[in-house]
């Protein structure tokens, strides 16, 4: 599993529970950019700091090695902490 890239370890970085993997921290995504912030990024007076968390995840089935990228992920109300 990883988070923006980094490998995450399960009961560190991370909790299983069934299918849903949880998170300590809040993760987010800059989402869809308006038309001010898209034109001041195609003119060069700004740049896209935001964060933008990507979780991807690396399993295997059927023998095989398959990786999902991009996972979507929303808030839970009542997380275990770690």
């Amino acid at each position: 599993m990883f988070l923006n890239g980094v490998p995450q370890r399960r009961g560190t970085d991370y909790e299983q529970l069934g299918r849903t993997l949880l998170f300590p921290r809040e993760l987010k995504t800059e989402g869809r950019l308006g038309f001010w912030r898209w034109a001041s990024l195609w003119l060069g007076v700004a740049g896209t700091y935001r964060q933008n968390d990507v979780v991807d995840v690396v399993y295997r089935s059927g023998g095989r090695r398959q990786v999902a990228t991009g996972l979507p992920f929303e808030p839970v109300e009542e997380a275990s902490p770690l």
